[in-house]
């Protein structure tokens, strides 16, 4: 039995920022948010998250069933945090993990491993370590020849020799929770920073054991705006590997992002300076880019997206998307349909083999299939207090710069003549003419001509 605590009290000055550090975002998702969902394979029977600076605003981001929050009203170190547990875990006999809410490139694997060498041997603690060429900012961790940790130093309290040495503690934790309960309230503020420290505590409580990390990019910290660029940089290079091995094809990796939330399917093809985002999946056969941004959407078997932002929205098999095209607002593309140049689609529903190939508007509208949407068509849906619905039928054709305004019902294999204004529904099997007559005045140029002679004399 294992109950996870996630530290996350702290404000992170160095972030320059007025959001909590553990709020900002590392490839769609926060910082605190990565190191959860780190946690959730090892199903812990609870998951705390300590609490401080904008306590509010960190509890209202973090939408998981089941998450309990304990406050440190005052950031007086880490010992002090976990001091904060200690009238909520009073009759818990289990063991305690205990993470960093800034370090969100750990992978379960690796909690994992900690898990099991601190269970297996009876610990009572267990650090994650790792040996940095440059360690400079973490505190150190001294063993011996058998892993067993004699003694851990802050940085800030290391003399120079004890600076030289490269093992360096990762900030992550799993305690026998009896034994250090005995030791939390003993703690005492005798360092330059006068505060608890919880590595106190783990020289303390017992046996303690230090497992070295594979990766020491795991257990890299953010505390500023460089370090989470760093970070970014880390988790893009783990996406992009684990796709291409997987049968996607990244034309320049280095012009991609993609969010590790993203599902793609083999054979999908990414071009250039495209950027996947979300909750977004793509099926096998798709080519999308180069120069798009897909983001919380679904595009099935064979869709093209070319220089076209899409979002919240759903492409199905076979449609060609762009290039500069816009889909938001839970678009809807049916299959083997073309939404071309210049065209926006919001909260619209396409039918089947609908064509919308240029210079078109179309909001709130739901079309059937077949249709065909002529160049500069605008669906006029909102009367400046509320937005109202076009419903398009099947084998509907609309001229160029036709305007529907909306509410409007167009039926089935009715054509809209060019330049026509449609204010109300139209039956089925119906052409449809809102326009006024052409009218021609001749000589028309050479009236004006006369006229502005006669003005000069």
């Amino acid at each position: 039995m294992v109950v996870v605590a996630i530290l996350a009290a702290g404000r992170g000055t160095r972030m320059k920022s007025h959001l909590p550090k553990v709020l900002h975002s590392l490839g769609g998702r926060s910082l605190v948010e990565r190191v959860l969902d780190s946690v959730e394979p090892l199903s812990p029977s609870r998951r705390m998250v300590i609490v401080g600076y904008q306590a509010q605003q960190v509890k209202a981001a973090m939408q998981y069933p089941n998450l309990e929050f304990v406050e440190q009203t005052q950031q007086l170190g880490t010992g002090h945090a976990i001091q904060q547990l200690l009238p909520h875990l009073e009759d818990y006999t289990g063991d305690l993990l205990v993470l960093n809410g800034d370090i969100p490139l750990l992978r379960t694997q690796t909690l994992q491993q900690l898990l099991q060498t601190h269970q297996e041997n009876q610990n009572a603690a267990t650090i994650l370590t790792s040996h940095l060429t440059e360690p400079k900012g973490y505190g150190r961790v001294f063993c011996n020849s058998e892993d067993i940790v004699q003694q851990i130093v802050e940085e800030k309290d290391c003399t120079a020799v004890q600076k030289q040495n490269r093992q360096i503690n990762a900030g992550v934790y799993c305690f026998n929770w009896q034994k250090l309960a005995q030791i939390l309230p003993h703690l005492q503020a005798n360092n330059a920073q006068k505060e608890y420290y919880l590595t106190d505590a783990v020289t303390q409580v017992g046996k303690v054991m230090a497992v070295d990390v594979e990766d020491y990019q795991e257990i890299l910290g953010i505390n500023d705006r460089l370090q989470l660029a760093a970070a970014d940089e880390i988790l893009q290079k783990r996406v992009k590997e684990k796709w291409m091995m997987a049968g996607v094809t990244l034309i320049d990796p280095n012009s991609i992002t993609i969010d590790d939330t993203v599902e793609l399917q083999p054979d999908v093809i990414i071009e250039p300076q495209t950027h996947l985002r979300g909750n977004t999946t793509i099926q096998t056969g798709s080519r999308i880019g180069p120069g798009s941004l897909i983001e919380n959407s679904q595009l099935g078997e064979n869709v093209t997206v070319q220089y076209s932002v899409v979002t919240d929205s759903l492409v199905q098999t076979g449609s060609k998307i762009g290039p500069y095209a816009h889909l938001r607002g839970h678009a809807v593309v049916g299959a083997n349909c073309r939404v071309g140049n210049f065209v926006e689609l919001k909260n619209t529903q396409l039918g089947d083999r609908t064509n919308a190939a240029h210079l078109s508007y179309l909001g709130d509208t739901t079309t059937g299939n077949k249709v065909n949407i002529g160049a500069g068509t605008i669906t006029a849906n909102y009367d400046g207090v509320k937005k109202h619905p076009t419903h398009i039928g099947d084998r509907t054709k609309t001229g160029s710069n036709s305007v529907l305004v909306a509410p409007v019902t167009l039926g089935d294999d009715v054509y809209v003549a060019a330049g026509s204004t449609v204010t109300e529904d139209v039956p089925h099997d119906s052409l449809v003419i809102a326009r006024s007559r052409q009218v021609i005045k001749q000589n028309w140029q050479n009236k004006k001509l006369d006229n502005k002679s006669t003005d000069e004399h």
